[in-house]
């Protein structure tokens, strides 16, 4: 059994929103290494996604140093996928046939934002019929203001676990999919 793990734009760029209280999760990155080394450890394919944004001020632009990998990202995935939307099943190469060329039909969803980027691409993924991961602590995202409320990060997290949960994804935390990668078949 293959499960790939899907690193979704986990870019230099979203480092300009870092800011004390506005941002959740200061351990996403570290967690993203751990399951980036696990997945490898494991022989199981990865998978980086970048956001390659087509608004000409934005800091994910290709050509941008914010378009850049954060350092841990690192090694070759198995496959690289860009795109300019929020569901990295809308990028190229496509994902979805390169899973089902591939024999695989389960992942695990980590990176940047919570909220927005991976949280489209696991519903998508629970459209598809795939068998999802949502690794929630190795996730991130930004408050938000809507209406003249701050929703926090943190709320914004939480919301978005329980719209995946039980619907479109387990949502699980990292010390749980790498224990789970390692049973037999990584299910």
């Amino acid at each position: 059994m293959k499960r790939a793990l899907i690193v979704v734009d986990v870019q230099k760029g979203f480092a300009e929103w870092d800011i004390k209280g506005a941002r959740n999760n200061p351990d996403c990155e570290r967690n993203v290494a751990k399951l980036i080394e696990g997945w490898r450890e494991a022989k199981q394919p990865i998978v980086f996604v970048r956001h390659d944004s087509v608004m000409e001020k934005s800091v994910l632009r290709p050509g941008q140093p914010g378009n850049d990998f954060k350092d841990v990202v690192s090694g070759e995935p198995d496959l690289l996928v860009t795109k300019s939307v929020n569901s990295a099943f809308y990028g190229q190469p496509d994902l979805h046939q390169w899973l089902k060329d591939s024999g695989i039909s389960d992942i695990a969803i980590c990176g940047i934002q919570t909220n927005l980027c991976c949280e489209t691409t696991a519903r998508m993924a629970g459209n598809l019929g795939l068998d999802t991961w949502f690794v929630l602590d190795a996730t991130h995202t930004f408050a938000k203001t809507y209406r003249g409320k701050t929703i926090s990060a943190e709320e914004l997290s939480e919301i978005t676990a329980a719209n995946l949960a039980g619907e479109f994804a387990d949502v699980i935390t990292t010390s749980d999919a790498l224990a789970r990668l390692f049973q037999v078949g990584g299910n």
